[in-house]
């Protein structure tokens, strides 16, 4: 069973006010020093029990001639080869599994529109610790246990939406299972329901607020007090447009199907500094993604995780292509923080030669005024060079003159900061598609 504790049943609190110590769990009670020796022994555990039970970790180990036993210290772990996503494809789809299909009680897998879905299994500890960590992230956001948890995410083998639904429960909150989709009826459930909380994506929170707004519902009035959002990367502009227009606290929540699912780190309302990873089920590197070489605490590059308890499916090393940084804990000093996640090196868009990332231009869109928080990047050919037309949506109240003046800031704004010259099309307000999970945010309509 997971050796985590549930908490109690406790008056709620004001949001944004440090967790009270009776609250927290015995591993949020560790000091750095017990993480670490409690790092290193499930480590070498779960290196011991990925060579022995998974062919392809076997095969890697000794390609790479290193033996779980050569892992005497948390910085060995550099010796060891990583995992990447096309691993898991060419294991597809048991055959990463480390435990026998008899004690495998879920499974889970992505989308697949890119190749072959990554599968993933889980254990009746497996699903206990998620379900623990998800409460962890739930009571690091503010919420409490009596609080309903309007949940958003999609249910189904993406792990978003299970991962939020049994979290909440374990934190001891009332779960409302919204799913995705249905935008007007999510909006009067929050209206009739009343809850303190949602779980979300950033770009459906914006599709939600539009909405209420649409209804001529004055967002800030509704019961909303936190709003957890993960599955896609958004930044600190995008947070400040989600708390001004729905008077609430957005804190930021990570995971990926392949490390467990969301509740891998969480952002701490208090401080709202970056995402305490919950090491002591999940050990974080960050490596340079050209020469894979492990970097310094504060450098930026490819975050790498390596699961430490989990039972179906250990994962060593695995290359997440999301784009961070380490620093010191703060509101839970035990555990480092990863700066937030506002790009992915898969993401990248090299334009003529400058690299570029969506969460650049979705900065400088949301400081724009007369224009909505919806864009969409499209990538098309002019004779042999590749070109850029960022589509944004104007405000409803935006006339020729602010569409126009938009317009020419947002390019200005791109040339300035990118280094790049695109073309910038302000659109009529809601002519764009909206997100009702993850948003895909570029559209490649080049022909090669």
């Amino acid at each position: 069973m997971s050796n985590e504790t549930t908490a109690t049943a406790a008056p709620a609190s004001r949001m944004g006010e440090p967790l009270p110590h009776d609250l927290l769990d015995n591993g949020e009670r560790l000091t750095r020093e017990q993480l670490r020796e409690l790092q290193l022994d499930r480590l070498r555990s779960t290196l011991r029990h990925a060579y022995d039970n998974v062919g392809l970790y076997r095969t890697k180990f000794d390609e790479a001639g290193v033996r779980p036993d050569d892992c005497r210290s948390l910085e060995d772990l550099a010796r060891f080869p990583f995992t990447t996503k096309a691993d898991l494809r060419d294991t597809y789809p048991f055959g990463m599994f480390a435990v026998p299909m008899a004690d495998v009680r879920r499974i889970h897998a992505s989308s697949g529109t890119t190749g072959r879905p990554t599968v993933v299994g889980y254990t009746d500890n497996d699903l206990s610790m998620w379900a623990d960590m998800v409460a962890r992230s739930i009571r690091a956001a503010g919420g409490r246990p009596g609080h309903k948890v309007h949940i958003s995410y999609g249910y189904g083998l993406f792990t978003g939406g299970l991962g939020a639904h049994y979290g909440a429960e374990r934190a001891g909150c009332t779960v409302i299972p919204a799913s995705g989709g249905m935008t007007a009826r999510q909006v009067q459930i929050i209206q009739d329901f009343e809850p303190e909380i949602i779980m979300v994506t950033p770009s459906y929170m914006l599709t939600l607020l539009d909405e209420f707004e649409r209804q001529g519902i004055d967002p800030r009035t509704s019961s909303l007090k936190a709003g957890i959002f993960g599955a896609e990367p958004w930044t600190e502009e995008m947070r400040r447009e989600i708390e001004e227009r729905m008077d609430i606290h957005a804190v930021d929540i990570y995971g990926l199907s392949e490390v467990i699912g969301p509740g891998v780190a969480q952002e701490c309302v208090e401080t709202k500094d970056g995402l305490h990873v919950w090491e002591d089920h999940f050990y974080p590197e960050v490596v340079d993604p050209v020469t894979d070489s492990v970097l310094a605490e504060g450098e930026e590059g490819e975050a790498v995780f390596t699961s430490l308890t989990k039972e179906a499916l250990p994962i060593i090393r695995y290359r997440t292509r999301d784009l961070t940084r380490l620093l010191p804990g703060t509101a839970r000093p035990a555990f480092r923080r990863m700066q937030k996640i506002t790009g992915r090196c898969d993401d990248m868009i090299i334009l003529r030669g400058v690299n570029v990332f969506p969460s650049q231009i979705e900065e400088i869109v949301l400081r724009t005024p007369a224009v909505a928080p919806h864009f969409q990047i499209q990538l098309t050919e002019r004779g042999r060079m590749d070109h850029m037309v960022v589509q944004v949506e104007a405000r409803p109240d935006a006339g020729p003159e602010q569409r126009e003046a938009a317009a020419r800031a947002i390019s200005q704004g791109i040339k300035d900061g990118v280094g790049v010259t695109v073309e910038v099309a302000t659109v009529d307000p809601e002519t764009l598609e909206r997100s009702l999970g993850k948003l895909r945010r570029v559209k490649d309509l080049r022909g090669g």
